[in-house]
């Protein structure tokens, strides 16, 4: 007789369901019968520019050493991100996509009977990596779609050890600003470890949105968590990093797996980080993207939740689920966003601007249709 493998699973994970990526162009063409040459992506929040010219070159030299593992303390990445944010190398903590990180810090400081504060309609690892572990999550309440962080302090008892931030949020694109993530910082216990991702942080400009790594030095119990995947155009490759004090670091190196960023994720994005006009090209592109999208949401007279990412959260003023199908079978494939309890939202990441406009022409045939 075989076991119940699903009862012998961790009570948290048995609660979990798996995480839904943005459905692949090749699975909804083998679906539906369509030409994949016409389909469209704005589903996963993909840089559309393609990769750096240099992230290329350099994924090509690297190419000759994949017989050998990789450099398990990516000692080449940590001085570059070293560098360039004026921090020590033993602050740096290297993962498989920023995703990685947020798993390793449950794993090194959430465990039953302890939990972690997150936010609703904050993203969907924050819930998986906590339950994961056997962990309680305790949601506080949105404001205006986005973090409302006094009401995310009050959620904070003897037994968190985790609070989960995103600036800017996903999937929702709101943020908030400098003060308000000092005000936060300033009264939150010191025992409780502040994990600020910042997956879309340069797509924002100027000071409207707090830079995480100039409060590290004054807390402790601070992490900010980035990747390459979205402005650096690394998705595939997943590479992401954690800045915070030496004494964090050395903890979650603790619990890294071993080769956990390959070689030519290592490579490129050593090549990336330097390549700063294509980051600023990225910007530019979104920039315009978004004036475009909000532009014809204008005109179709829907609104949308103001946006400081590469995505924008569509109001459809009913229930998604109809209009996602319907843009299914226009070739287009965007991102439901009912499981973050938002049925009436679609998220829709920023194109080049033919995407833009061939995505917004099939939301008005979809929407004439009822």
């Amino acid at each position: 007789m075989s076991g119940d493998f699903l009862a012998l699973a961790q009570a948290g994970v048995q609660k979990l369901s798996p995480y839904v990526p943005g459905k692949p162009v090749d699975e909804l063409a083998r679906e539906l019968d369509i030409d994949p040459a016409r389909i469209i992506k704005l589903a996963s929040n993909e840089n559309p520019m393609g990769a750096s010219p240099k992230a290329l070159s350099a994924i090509r030299d690297a190419l000759a050493e994949l017989t050998r593992y990789p450099d398990g303390n990516g000692f080449d990445l940590k001085q570059r991100l070293s560098d360039r944010y004026g921090v020590n190398a033993n602050q740096v903590t290297l993962g498989n996509g920023s995703n990685d990180i947020l798993e390793i810090v449950a794993r090194a400081y959430l465990a039953p009977g302890l939990n972690a504060v997150f936010s609703e309609h904050a993203f969907a690892i924050y819930p998986i990596v906590t339950q994961a572990v056997g962990a309680d999550a305790r949601v506080a309440k949105a404001k205006d779609w986005g973090h409302d962080l006094p009401a995310m302090l009050a959620a904070i008892d003897s037994n968190t050890r985790v609070v989960f931030i995103a600036n800017p949020n996903n999937p929702t694109g709101t943020w908030f600003g400098p003060n308000a993530l000092a005000d936060f910082l300033n009264d939150v216990p010191k025992d409780v470890l502040v994990v600020l991702d910042e997956a879309y942080i340069e797509y924002a400009e100027g000071a409207e949105l707090p830079d995480g790594l100039k409060f590290l030095a004054d807390y402790p119990n601070l992490l900010v968590s980035r990747t390459f995947s979205k402005a650096f155009g690394l998705a595939s490759l997943r590479v992401g990093y954690a800045l915070s004090s030496p004494v964090v670091a050395d903890v979650l190196n603790r619990v890294r797996q071993p080769f956990n960023v390959n070689s030519l994720a290592l490579a490129a994005a050593c090549a990336a980080l330097d390549d700063v006009e294509y980051v600023a090209e990225s910007r530019r592109l979104n920039e315009a993207g978004m004036q475009q999208m909000e532009d014809g949401l204008r005109a179709l007279d829907l609104s949308w939740i103001p946006s400081r990412a590469n995505f924008i959260a569509v109001d459809l003023g009913r229930e998604g689920a109809s209009v996602y199908e319907g843009l299914l079978r226009e070739g287009v494939i965007v991102r439901p966003v009912a499981g973050y309890g938002m049925p009436n939202h679609l998220r829709v990441s920023i194109g080049l601007p033919a995407e833009n406009s061939r995505f917004l022409e099939a939301l008005s045939k979809v929407l004439a249709r009822g």
